[in-house]
């Protein structure tokens, strides 16, 4: 089977995950949206738990991506991309529905099928924060006897939480316009 058919397949899956959510989406729903037969959807995914975490895992890949474009801005200094990032991130997520589905069900139970695509971007954003503080560090703008293995923890954590209360609460337009206040509470704890 093709490419072209898999690709299919996850464009329409993400469409109806992203709409119904996990439980009400059916394999027989995909395939009939796709219009492919329900073969072809098992031809490249065991079930729809291998569905669903190709969609996301593809969904955080764009949101790496997408932020990836910002960190190669060399002429910022770090605090500047730092918020640049911070903002970029949460729009990035806010548009990603299928990325909503998990932290819904992690209130409630827990998907366990998608821990390793979680630690993967997880292990990502520690990266670009590392990334980002070190630069800030050697700018002068970022304390130098920062512990920055705790800041980047205590940022994930800070993140982490407030996805909650911006996706699964559908908070996210009431705090948009206060993003920048936010995003400097954070940064202001870490400069130099």
């Amino acid at each position: 089977m093709s490419k072209k058919t898999k690709d299919t397949i996850i464009q329409v899956a993400s469409k109806l995950f992203s709409r119904y959510g996990f439980y009400k989406t059916s394999m027989d729903e995909v395939a009939k949206v796709a219009r492919k037969a329900k073969g072809s959807l098992y031809y490249h995914f065991v079930n729809k738990e291998g569905l669903f975490k190709e969609v996301v895992a593809r969904e955080l890949e764009f949101v790496k991506s997408e932020l990836t474009k910002i960190l190669s801005i060399t002429n910022l200094p770090a605090t500047q991309l730092m918020k640049i990032f911070l903002r970029k991130r949460m729009e990035l997520l806010a548009n990603s529905f299928n990325y909503h589905e998990i932290l819904k069900a992690d209130l409630h139970e827990h998907f366990s099928f998608l821990d390793d695509v979680r630690v993967d971007f997880a292990k990502w954003e520690k990266e670009q924060f590392k990334f980002i503080i070190l630069k800030g560090i050697e700018e002068g703008l970022i304390d130098k006897n920062l512990n920055y293995d705790v800041a980047i923890d205590v940022f994930i954590l800070i993140l982490k939480s407030s996805e909650i209360q911006f996706f699964v609460q559908n908070r996210y337009d009431e705090f948009a316009p206060h993003f920048d206040e936010l995003i400097e509470i954070v940064i202001r704890g870490i400069k130099a």
